[in-house]
Parts: C-alpha cells; structure tokens; sequence
C-alpha cells in the first residue's frame, strides 16, 4: 500500500506532487528494504492507477534513476551527515536518497524537492527527522555538483559484489564500460519482421546494424503507430540475435523452453517454424498467448515446467532461454544490483544445467540447441556450457560467425560463443548483456 500523505495538522494543503513521491518512496523502499522487483510493484501497486500519466512516469524516472545512481547518492548524503542515521530510520534514509536524485539527477525544483521530502519524513510517523532531512537537502541544493567521469561515476554506482566479477571476468577496462553503460535510460527497441526500414522511418526510429529499429522518447508503448496490428514487438537488440543462430526454422518443429514474455517465439513463428512454446507460470504463459495474438502469430504453447515435459517425439531445434541472475538487463532493470547476490549465481547454474540436460533429450540427432541468458557472469554462460560438453560426448559447439549477427564481432567469444555486453554498440545506446552457445547433438 503506497504512502498517501494528508498535509500538515495546521490545514495546510499537501505539497503538490506529494502523492507521486510517496508512491516513489513506496517502491524504493520495496527494491533496498523488502527485496521486491521493482517492475512487478510499480505495475501492481494499489495507488499508481490514482496517478496522471505525467506523474506515473516522473515516478518511473525518479525510482529508476535513483536506483541506477546509488552509490553517488549515498555518498552525498554521507557526505551531509555528522553521523550515519539509525537503523530504525530507514525510511529516512530513502527519502534522503529520493531528494538527491531529484536535486542532483533529475533537476526538479530544489524547493519542491525539499518541500515534498520534509513532508514525506512527517506522513512515515518520522517527524523528529524533518529538520535534519530539510537541511541537508537545502545543502545539496546549495552547493555546486563536481562533475564526474562517467567511469568513475559506473564504479560508484555498482555495488561492490558485482564489480569484483565483472573486473575479473573481464578487467577493468570493460568493468567499467559495462558500469558506465548501467547510467543511461535505455532506448526502447523493436523487432520488425517486415519491411523494418519502412517502419524504422514511419516510427521515427534508428535501424542499428543487427536490424532492431530503436526509438528515443518513444511515450506510450500501445499508442505507437504499428502496435494494434502487430506489426512489431519490444525486444531488445541482444535477445533479438539467438534465436538467428538456429538457422531457416521455416517448416522446422522448434521448442521454445521458458518461452514468455515471446519475443523469441514470436521471431521464430515468424520465420515459419512450428513452435511449441513452454512455460511454466500460468500468468506468464497468458501473457504469452495475449502477445502472440497481438502480433498474429501461432504457436502452441503448453504450460509446464521444462525441466520435466518431453514433446512426442524428438524435434529439429531447441532453444533454451533460462532463467538467470540477468544482471545483463541492469541497464533496463537497475533493481537487479540489489535484489540478487552472488549466491543466486550458483543456485541458477543448477537450474540452468537441469534444463539443458532436459533440452538434450528433447533434440532429434543432428539437431540444434541454443542455450541462452542474460546474465554477464561467467558461471551462467561460459562455464556452465563448458561443464556440460564434458558430461555429455553427444553434445558438441558450433562456432557462431560474425555474418550470423550481422557483423557484431566483438560479441563473438574465443571459442565461439555469443556474448554481447551493455558496453557494445555504444554508439547507438548500447544493448543489454547476453550469452549464447550453440550445440549440435551428435548421431
């Protein structure tokens, strides 16, 4: 339940906005306090509907914002403070981080800021802190922001866990093109399975060198020209290359494993492959239907989990896109960084091994699977592909090409694999984080 502020005692109105902030501290708090996904609270909070679209979407820029400048945030507010605030002042502490972001971030009215924040403070029963949130928020008003290197500013923004894996992984060099990457609202992309240029050029778009067309300020998703009829669905220009490295599909029976939300069933449908699409969460699998009927595609989608459903009989390809930490996706999802730790790694490479064994059974001899995530750790992808081929002497690797992802060289891995980082096509706008390996199953 959202935060619904009343006004002072003396009769003054609220401050206007004050609802939207509440409903913003709301969420915040949800993310750092009760490790909720912040996608899944905004879309079901019981306030946000109360909202115009105005203030909806200065709630979205807000919580996202201040969750993809964290560390730059605290430490300001560290720097304000004699001495750290206690425990039992939580949701201080997030209102103080809201009001920053809005300060230093998102170039609100510093009075409004400081106005809504003391305000905030007083309706969470926290009244003893009004004054001390008040000052130091009119001291960061006051005093001039240092500029900081986008570099410097990625590394203070990720949380320490995942930075000491990513230099390791890939130094620190691309460390910290990756954390920089994580600072900017991501474009919206889309995939168009035909005539893209003429779409690219209706809906005002950029056509990137893989073929998604993204859009900048794209506003309202439905309201876009092109989404009643299904011409073209939201799917970021990483996800947009696996299920390319299966081939022509056209005619072929493919099983899709984890299939929702269906961007990568929808693409295969379009390409003229039988898809059966699996998924194991009834709402997930109705939002799947919803999107396929949308986009006027047909696959038959069957709710189970892929660990255990056999098809009938062995198929031509298998594409397997399983569940992961995503920390490739903080650039669209900057909750990430704090609702997984590095003990989640370990707990989906096993789930993850599972399902590509069970893939391994479902695939014909001489069929396809691709194994997909979109997670930037090693454990999910690289390794955990490596360990399979070990265990299983019917499985081996096909190198994917750069011509199969349109000349995306710098996502070919040594041996052959897919990896696209949030650092690459930067020019564009960069992409999200994604690992691909392609195994053939041998006679």
């Amino acid at each position: 339940m959202g935060l619904k502020p009343q006004g002072k005692r003396t009769g003054r109105s609220a401050p206007a906005g004050l609802p939207a902030r509440g409903i913003a501290l709301d969420l915040l708090s949800g993310v750092l306090r009760r490790h909720r996904p912040l996608d899944e609270s905004f879309e079901s909070h019981s306030d946000i509907g109360d909202l115009d679209p105005r203030d909806r979407a200065f709630v979205r820029s807000l919580v996202w914002t201040t969750l993809r400048r964290l560390g730059e945030i605290d430490g300001i507010v560290a720097g304000c403070l004699d001495r750290p605030l206690p425990r039992k002042a939580g949701a201080v502490e997030d209102v103080l981080r809201l009001g920053v972001a809005q300060i230093r971030f998102l170039e609100s009215s510093p009075h409004a800021a400081v106005d809504t924040a003391v305000e905030l403070v007083r309706s969470t029963g926290l009244g003893g802190f009004k004054g001390l949130v008040n000052a130091v928020l009119r001291r960061v008003a006051r005093e001039e922001a240092a500029p900081c290197d986008p570099l410097e500013a990625g590394r203070l923004n990720t949380p320490d866990w995942l930075w000491a894996r990513w230099v390791s992984t890939y130094g620190e060099a691309t460390a910290s093109a990756i954390a920089a990457a994580h600072l900017n609202e991501p474009p919206l992309d889309l995939t168009v399975p035909n005539d893209v240029g003429g779409w690219a050029e209706r809906l005002g778009g950029t056509l990137l060198p893989t073929g998604t067309v993204r859009l900048s300020d794209a506003g309202a998703i439905p309201a876009l020209p092109g989404y009643d009829e299904g011409a073209w669905w939201v799917q970021d220009a990483a996800a947009a290359l696996p299920a390319r490295l299966l081939g022509d599909v056209g005619g072929k029976r493919v099983v899709d494993l984890c299939a929702a939300p269906g961007g990568k069933t929808a693409q295969l449908a379009a390409a003229g492959a039988q898809v059966v699409a699996v998924e194991r969460t009834p709402r997930r699998a109705e939002r799947l239907r919803t999107n396929l009927a949308r986009l006027r595609l047909e696959a038959e989608v069957v709710e189970a989990d892929a660990a255990d459903w056999r098809p009938d009989a062995p198929v031509e390809a298998v594409l397997l896109d399983a569940p992961c930490t995503a920390t490739g996706t903080i650039r669209r999802h900057p909750d990430i960084a704090y609702l997984k730790k590095a003990a989640d790694i370990e707990t989906t490479a096993r789930v993850q091994a599972r399902l590509l064994r069970a893939a391994r059974s479902m695939v014909a001899p001489g069929g396809l699977i691709v194994f997909v995530t979109c997670s930037l750790e090693a454990e999910e992808g690289e390794r955990l592909v490596e360990k399979q081929l070990a265990e299983a002497p019917d499985l081996e690797r096909v190198p994917v090409t750069a011509a199969e992802v349109d000349g995306l060289a710098e996502a070919i891995g040594p041996r052959g694999d897919l990896r696209t980082l949030p650092c690459h096509l930067a020019d564009f706008g960069g992409m999200d984080g994604f690992f691909a390996a392609r195994l053939r199953r041998l006679p």
